[in-house]
């Protein structure tokens, strides 16, 4: 193994969230070779129960899918997520930028406190920006710990959306020049977030939405 693989080794195992290459950069020797060492590690941990996976747009180790099994009576139970929040989520990745209104139009449900509430607390969303409509609503967008969570290198590694529109949470209407958007980008409507921008919670959500 090179001097350069063993170095990212290391870093990427003491690590608590995935490095990027920029990341890499300016932890390892000048002019040191940091795509071969990525690609050269790739190779030796492939088919090993712990393997190197792009997510969230950089580097980490972590478990062979196959072998999830094994940890689960380890791990601590995850925070579920209701039906809500889990529609909410969808909507909020394939639509973004997305309002609060645009969410409701695709739910057909009055969006809940709580439910939008539950997403920004675990990090999985976050506020983009303001539409530039009447009432300069908030737009809504996804984090890099959503793509994290899910282990995707991206947006476009969104899986399933034709399942999706089946079950009713994207528009089937798309354009036909539609594309992934950037979860960090403020699109062409948005304007940036005031700095004294009222609290969530408070400006922009509605009542609970009912029970069924």
């Amino acid at each position: 193994m090179s001097e350069t693989a063993r170095e990212i080794e290391a870093l990427l195992f003491a690590a608590s969230g995935p490095l990027t290459v920029e990341d890499l950069v300016k932890r390892l020797p000048e002019g040191a070779d940091i795509e071969g060492g990525l690609a050269e590690l790739s190779g030796l941990y492939e088919g090993r129960g712990v393997v190197l996976a792009n997510v969230a747009g950089g580097w980490r180790f972590q478990t062979a899918e196959d072998l999830a099994w094994l940890m689960t009576e380890e791990r601590d139970e995850p925070r579920r997520l209701s039906k809500a929040a889990q529609e909410t989520l969808a909507i909020i990745a394939y639509h973004q930028p997305v309002t609060r209104a645009e969410i409701e139009a695709v739910r057909g449900v009055q969006a809940s406190r709580g439910t939008l509430d539950v997403l920004l607390e675990l990090g999985l969303v976050k506020m983009r920006g303001r539409r530039r409509t009447p009432g300069r609503p908030v737009t809504f967008g996804t984090t890099d710990a959503f793509l994290e969570h899910y282990g995707l290198a991206s947006l476009a590694d969104l899986p399933g959306m034709a399942e999706m529109k089946a079950a009713g949470l994207l528009s089937l209407d798309l354009p036909p020049d539609f594309a992934m958007p950037d979860p960090n980008a403020l699109g062409a409507d948005e304007d940036p977030l005031d700095a004294d921008a009222p609290e969530f919670h408070v400006d922009f959500l509605g009542e609970d939405e009912p029970a069924h």
